[in-house]
């Protein structure tokens, strides 16, 4: 028997509470996790609350990602004691997930826990670290340098944004952060932003062609604001798109593509490769410290994800949440 968060729905709506399963609840996959840390991300928030449909069949575990070690494996991959994690494939969506004291998943989900990062680390960096990461790895692959010029990154307080951010300084690039929210400038010069500009520049019906000011940037908005930082990006230069927050739309012109040759790169973070996965988990275990994660963490328990939860949604939580599945 195991601790989980349990996701219902019924005539009288969405309930989430901690619930006692047994091992033989857990029928898919060929590896069986005991499972340290999870996190509270924004998809798990509107599972957990039901106020989007997210969860694909009922009652569900939500939890995008989540670490742990390996208690059974059928497969020569992983053995027992392994340290792995998981981010995406549908897990907490359409297969029970990470807020659990174990799970059971397809070994082709996982990959080992690199060596020099803790279990607790990769939690705070969680998939809104790795998503971050894996937009830089495909600007560079497109060849940006820091030799290039300025990388922009919007939604910059956000979880994505963060990362990008303080990612992107750290490897010697100079940052530009566009945000909205002015009680943030310190927030985002301490992660590591060279100039911050207001959200306002980008948010609104733009030109085909706009001045060109950056080399690259890093995009989890969408819809004119990806159109505006599209028209703006120099010769040659990349996007990597990675979210929606102000839309699906892409009002945008075929101008930048074609007369400035950018590149527009569209980045999932959840059906990724493996050898992707395995990259970028690399580069962040590289850069990313233990004191400058414990910075940012805030660790729950099971029960406290609930209400969290709620917070989440209505923008009253800062930092990153990791929820301790035995606390």
């Amino acid at each position: 028997m195991f601790n989980c968060l349990l996701v219902n729905k019924d005539d009288k709506g969405y309930s989430a509470s901690v619930a006692e399963l047994s091992d033989d609840k857990l029928v898919q996959g060929n590896v069986l996790v005991n499972v340290q840390y999870s996190t509270l991300n924004y998809k798990d928030a509107l599972a957990i609350t039901g106020t989007a449909p997210v969860i694909r069949s009922f009652p569900m575990v939500p939890g995008i990602d989540f670490v742990g070690t390996v208690e059974q494996s059928e497969t020569d991959e992983f053995n027992v004691g392994d340290q792995v994690l998981l981010n995406g494939f549908g897990v907490g969506e359409k297969y029970m997930g990470g807020l659990s004291q174990k799970a059971k998943v397809n070994s082709d989900w996982l990959i080992h826990l690199p060596d020099g990062i803790s279990p607790l680390q990769s939690m705070s960096i969680g998939t809104a670290g790795y998503t971050a990461m894996l937009c830089i790895l495909a600007l560079e692959k497109n060849g940006l340098t820091p030799e290039n010029g300025k990388v922009l990154v919007t939604g910059a307080t956000g979880g994505v944004g963060s990362f990008a951010v303080k990612l992107l300084s750290l490897m010697g690039y100079t940052v530009v952060a566009s945000t909205g929210s002015n009680e943030q400038h310190d927030y985002l010069t301490n992660l590591g932003a060279s100039e911050i500009i207001d959200r306002a520049e980008l948010s609104s019906a733009g030109k085909p062609l706009m001045k060109e000011q950056w080399a690259g940037a890093v995009d989890s908005i969408g819809s004119h604001t990806l159109a505006n930082v599209c028209a703006s990006i120099q010769y040659g230069g990349s996007v990597a798109a990675c979210g929606l927050a102000q839309g699906m739309d892409l009002p945008a012109s075929v101008a930048p593509f074609i007369l400035r040759g950018v590149s527009l790169l569209g980045i999932d973070s959840v059906m990724r490769p493996k050898a992707d996965r395995v990259a970028a988990w690399q580069k962040l275990s590289e850069l990313l410290t233990e004191n400058e994660m414990q910075s940012i963490a805030h660790v729950i328990g099971l029960e406290e994800s609930i209400t969290v939860a709620e917070k989440l949604l209505k923008g009253d939580v800062t930092g990153r949440i990791v929820v301790d599945v035995n606390k």
